[in-house]
């Protein structure tokens, strides 16, 4: 996908959650970059990162009182929504406690906290964020969500909450688009590669990063579903970021087209 293409999202309004960084401040800058007139939420946004992004709001999705007002704003400043990105998450904060790389223990060692945090601030804001979301898609009978998810949902990876969770938000991309279908829009979970973010950059040493892919490039495949016009043909399926670069025929921003992965990569 040329980048002049990209435009072709001039005049949607786009909501990002969990923007403050990683894959949802890269999907949040290239919408934005791609035309969209773009709210972003987080619970620690820097308004120095995001300068001319657009709206930025500071919220915590774990409290639906700060997430309905956002809608609220939305609704009043534009009467619609037409794309939701469903970043959002939580449990990745502390994997080391007191010296220990605790991410990996066995289910029976693993802190409640974690369990938690993935369920209230990734799952359910998901479930909250795309209910307000749906209201408002309903009234002009299109629309799309995009659940990030990951290969966790399909396969052991890290930790059983994890894969809990992320099965979870693979279910509910499921359930909700059989409800949403009749109404023209469309649900997809959307599984990245492993993906440059600033936690994974850190560790770059360790890493192989010759199949990586940058932030942007997420939202490249979002912004390729939002202007499929057959996207309805894709709702509660799983879409890997990087077959939709093949599908579409779009590049990463340096160019490299990332091979996909699949369950035997992972």
């Amino acid at each position: 996908m040329p980048d002049g293409e990209m435009k072709n999202l001039n005049g949607k309004i786009a909501l990002v959650t969990g923007g403050s960084r990683g894959v949802g401040k890269g999907v949040a800058l290239e919408l934005f970059n791609a035309g969209a007139t773009v709210y972003v939420t987080g619970r620690s946004l820097d308004d120095q990162y995001v300068a001319g992004l657009g709206t930025i709001i500071r919220c915590d999705h774990r409290d639906d009182k700060q997430v309905q007002a956002v809608f609220r704003r939305i609704a009043e400043q534009h009467a619609r929504l037409d794309i939701l990105v469903n970043d959002a998450w939580g449990g990745y904060e502390n994997m080391v406690e007191g010296a220990e790389f605790t991410w990996t223990r066995p289910f029976w060692l693993q802190p409640l906290w974690r369990w938690d945090a993935m369920f209230q601030a990734g799952v359910r804001a998901a479930y909250v964020a795309s209910q307000l979301a749906a209201e408002m898609m309903v009234k002009g009978s299109s629309g799309l969500i995009v659940n990030i998810s990951f290969w966790a949902a399909q396969t052991f990876v890290g930790n059983v909450a994890y894969g809990v969770a992320k099965a979870a938000t693979d279910k509910m991309t499921a359930d909700m688009s059989t409800e949403l279908k009749e109404h023209g829009i469309a649900v997809i979970s959307l599984y990245p590669g492993l993906v440059r973010t600033e936690k994974v950059m850190d560790s770059a040493a360790w890493l192989d990063l010759g199949n990586s892919e940058s932030p942007q490039f997420v939202v490249r495949a979002v912004a390729a579903l939002a202007m499929d016009p057959r996207i309805m043909e894709r709702t509660g399926s799983v879409a890997v970021a990087a077959q939709l670069a093949r599908d579409y025929g779009f590049d990463d921003i340096d160019g490299k087209r990332p091979r996909p992965l699949t369950l035997n990569d992972v």
